[in-house]
């Protein structure tokens, strides 16, 4: 393929990537769900235009269009919108996640007839929210504030549990004598050396812009990404969650009151998009629908699992005390949305060379498309028949 033709062709799957977003807008469905169909369409199984089955470079792409959506979280949220709901935002993502996994998991142990591991391998892939599948139905809804907020903390923050539980509970199918004890220290050490390695580059970052002004205001979205960059490799570097650095160094970012602020967040918004277009599409085109078919119903019956059972009950628990009145809790419960977040983490295994993992794959994503479009085209009526709106946007522009 020349240069000119592959230029044409990326242009080509992101003007239709944007389309079919659009589309789903309009149609009140989930649009990136929709990118993902286009991925499918393209691919082998579907019009045969493209050929892709590459797992560690879906994987590669998965883990830095992550990246880039945490940071522009936490750069459009900033700590003084999300420290007055951190206490609930990390009971959902560190209790929250863990009992969507374990609940998920023991229901998928018994259904599918697994191993426990292997439920809970499988539980904890389907546990994640996904970041911009919550960042965009909040940037339409009418939520009142402090849900959303509390929405909007556990989205970036769950990521880096999620992805530990996946890790953890792949070693411990695949590593003769590790255990639980391996995944808990490994789960305290990496979140502690991410949340460091985040606040330090971010600190370390804003007072660098602020005290050595750049020549021009085109080089501080520049700036802006390689902290984010930065950000990220040192906290994977040290043994720490990468994910959590790099969503922390955004949170402190968006809350400096620098001058060019403002051209960050426009740079950083349209880098997320970008992101998320390429995952999603890169993620359809990953995926054979042929392969689709065997696993339909375990699929549905783990989504269904999943959203109505798992994820409500663990924000019940997980909010326990924290202020929100029962109505308030059940739309938090209803709001796990599952996006492409699950499929990547559902690459791990398959990289890691656990037994039946392309079969989890599968799965996941079968699960993953139900979720989302069963709750992506619910929640705001529900959140409005239980009085939980109000007459403003969720979250200010």
């Amino acid at each position: 393929m020349g240069d000119g033709t592959l230029l044409l062709v990326v242009g080509a799957l992101l003007a239709g990537g944007i389309a079919v977003s659009q589309v789903g807008d309009r149609l009140r469905v989930p649009g990136l769900v929709l990118v993902i169909g286009l991925g499918m369409a393209l691919g082998s199984d579907g019009l045969g235009w493209m050929h892709f089955d590459d797992y560690e470079l879906a994987k590669t792409i998965g883990v830095i269009a992550l990246a880039a959506i945490l940071f522009e979280g936490g750069l459009a949220a900033g700590f003084p919108e999300i420290r007055p709901v951190l206490r609930p935002a990390l009971a959902l993502a560190l209790l929250g996640t863990t009992l969507t996994a374990v609940l998920t998991g023991l229901a998928a142990s018994w259904l599918l007839d697994l191993s426990l591991l292997e439920g809970l391998l499988l539980g904890s892939i389907l546990a994640a929210t996904d970041g911009a599948a919550i960042f965009a139905i909040l940037r339409g809804s009418t939520l009142r504030r402090r849900v959303a907020r509390t929405l909007e903390g556990e989205a970036g923050l769950n990521d880096p549990v999620a992805v530990l539980l996946v890790f953890g509970f792949s070693a411990w199918i695949t590593t003769e004598g590790y255990g639980i004890a391996d995944m808990a220290s490994a789960f305290v050490l990496e979140l502690g050396v991410g949340a460091v390695a985040g606040l330090a580059v971010g600190t370390a970052g804003v007072a660098l812009l602020r005290r050595l002004p750049l020549t021009t205001a085109g080089l501080y979205p520049v700036a802006s990404m390689a902290l984010a960059a930065i950000a990220f490799g040192v906290g994977d570097a040290l043994h720490g969650s990468g994910f959590l650095a790099i969503y922390l160094s955004g949170l402190v970012l968006g809350s400096a009151p620098l001058v060019e602020r403002e051209a960050m967040q426009t740079f950083h918004d349209g880098l997320a998009w970008v992101a998320q277009l390429v995952m999603f599409l890169t993620l359809g085109l990953l995926v054979f629908p042929d392969a689709l078919g065997p696993v339909a119903v375990q699929g549905t019956v783990l989504a269904l699992i999943a959203a109505v059972v798992a994820r409500p009950l663990a924000a019940l628990v997980a909010t326990t005390g924290a202020g929100f009145d029962l109505r308030e809790r059940a739309v938090l419960g209803w709001a796990g949305l599952r996006g492409a977040v699950p499929v990547v983490l559902a690459t791990f295994p398959v990289l890691e060379g656990v037994p039946r993992s392309e079969e989890f794959f599968a799965i996941a994503f079968f699960a993953v498309l139900v979720s989302t479009v069963l709750q992506g085209t619910t929640f705001e009526g529900l959140a409005r028949r239980l009085g939980v709106t109000t007459g403003e946007a969720a979250l200010p522009k």
